[in-house]
């Protein structure tokens, strides 16, 4: 008899066993806490009460794991948003064209996903659940796993024998520190910091514009020597809306309520403070602060057989940038692919943290690449923690010292960078690599060399970005014209 035991039920967790029941004769989950009745948020999930999307390539990595799932998403009140055709999104570059791409996301609580998931996840008993039960280590030495040590409901420690153990603790997994324990050897860890802070609030929406309006992004602007400042709005499940400020160090979010209403109002647009003040706060407003890029290289030790780690206890990246959920997703269908081809035996040991890893490396060089260029604008430099050390680098990639454009070639990037904005192919590139549908970063060089050659498209105005939406443009002249009445 095979047994795999999953520690950690979030998400990542939950696909996991899901996957593993296809091919265990046993499927133990082990969670710290208990389980909401309801779609509501989890204790042990940090950020439970702050935005949560699904993007495009974790949607479609769901569905594949469990068919259907999108589909009770959506029936259960989450909304789909086309990226930028559904999505008034205001970059640093400029405001975006509404435009057609395979891009999306799907917006909801994450009480909700979390619940829609386990339904139909862990539903038909193959995964045997035990709540409220601590992972206290590991069994096995440096060359084989072969259990998990656990307190079940405040009970005395008991081994738990298996066959493969998985790690989905999370962020906060003890993973490194039970591996040296039995003498596995040091796992490095680098971590990027963002300097980003943010905080969240969600609202009940009037009713005739809860479902009408596009999700909302408001980048952060590129003023140097100024704290980096930005907000999202998105539309979930029983009219409500979700409202995220973000800002780096010296601008973080406020979380009184006077505070937060007006840091809203001084950003780059009006839109969503003018959002928030026609609808109704719901709850306190919640912080948010551990934002660092942090990753755990699992596949470069020398892991004993047996051991496995997945989601953000590996490969955690800064939330703002809507990864973690669909690079979760993703590493299940990876894991579900190597078991098929190797079932669970030393064959599937050998590469599986490999395979693993190389699931969640766009999202993180993506993510390291982004947060980087922010660090630099903010202070010149960004820290980078290896091996438990802190060392402090020039900003650029792979430690390199950062080479400044000349003139010619800031006035290039920034013609491009505007060109997606109106672009149906440099959009549909740009979004497809953000959503995790496409790995291609190659430009077109057709489309670069017409927007090179070309006269530049007009940039939009604020006013005539929002009337490209002609529910949120229709509301927004009725406010001003009662306004001023």
């Amino acid at each position: 008899m095979s047994r795999a035991v999953v520690l950690g039920g979030g998400l990542a967790g939950v696909l996991a066993a899901a996957v593993l029941a296809g091919h265990a004769d046993e499927v133990v989950l082990v969670e710290g806490d208990l389980y909401p009745a309801g779609p509501g948020p989890r204790r042990g999930l940090p950020q439970s009460h702050h935005s949560h999307v699904l993007v495009a390539g974790g949607a479609r990595a769901l569905d594949a794991l469990l068919p259907g799932t999108v589909d009770a998403l959506l029936a259960n009140g989450a909304h789909l948003r086309g990226l930028p055709g559904d999505a008034l999104i205001y970059s640093a570059d400029g405001w975006f064209r509404r435009l057609h791409t395979d891009a999306h996301l799907i917006s909801c609580t994450r009480g909700l996903l979390d619940q829609v998931v386990r339904r139909r996840a862990l539903g038909g008993g193959d995964v045997e659940v035990w709540e409220n039960t601590r992972a206290l280590g590991l069994t096995g030495d440096e060359a084989r796993i072969t259990g998990v040590s656990v307190s079940r409901r405040g009970a005395p420690p008991e081994t738990v024998r298996a066959d493969l153990v998985v790690d989905a603790t999370g962020r906060r997994s003890q993973s490194p520190r039970w591996l040296a324990r039995i003498g596995a050897g040091d796992i490095e860890e680098v971590s990027v910091a963002t300097g980003l802070a943010y905080a969240t609030r969600l609202y009940q929406a009037p009713a005739d514009l809860a479902a009408a309006i596009p999700a909302i992004m408001l980048h952060p602007g590129t003023a140097k020597g100024q704290p980096a400042r930005g907000a999202t709005l998105f539309p979930v499940e029983d009219g409500r809306w979700i409202v995220t400020l973000t800002g780096t160090r010296g601008g973080e979010p406020p979380t009184d309520e006077q505070g937060f209403t007006a840091f809203a109002r001084s950003l780059r647009h009006p839109i969503v403070a003018d959002l928030m003040a026609e609808a109704t706060p719901l709850g306190v407003v919640r912080p948010y602060r551990d934002t660092v890029n942090r990753r755990r290289f699992f596949e470069r030790a020398r892991l004993p057989a047996g051991f496995a780690v997945v989601g953000d206890a590996t490969v955690a990246v800064n939330p703002v940038h809507s990864h973690g959920m669909s690079v979760a997703a993703l590493g299940a269908l990876r894991l579900r692919e190597e078991l098929a081809r190797h079932g669970i035996g030393p064959s599937l040991f050998a590469g599986l943290q490999a395979a693993l890893a190389a699931e969640a490396e766009r999202s993180w060089r993506m993510a390291v690449e982004q947060d980087g260029e922010r660090v630099t604008e903010r202070a010149g430099e960004q820290v980078t923690e290896r091996a438990g050390e802190q060392v402090a680098e020039r900003a650029g990639r792979d430690g390199a010292p950062r080479r400044e454009p000349n003139a010619f070639e800031r006035e290039i990037r920034t013609r491009l960078a505007q060109a997606k904005l109106s672009s149906p192919r440099l959009a549909a590139a740009f979004f497809g690599v953000q959503t995790l549908i496409s790995c291609d970063t190659a430009t077109d060089r057709s489309e670069i060399a017409r927007v090179l050659t070309g006269r530049p498209e007009p940039l939009l105005t604020g006013e005539e970005a929002i009337g490209q939406y002609p529910a949120l443009a229709a509301w927004r002249r009725s406010r001003f014209a009662a306004a001023t009445s």
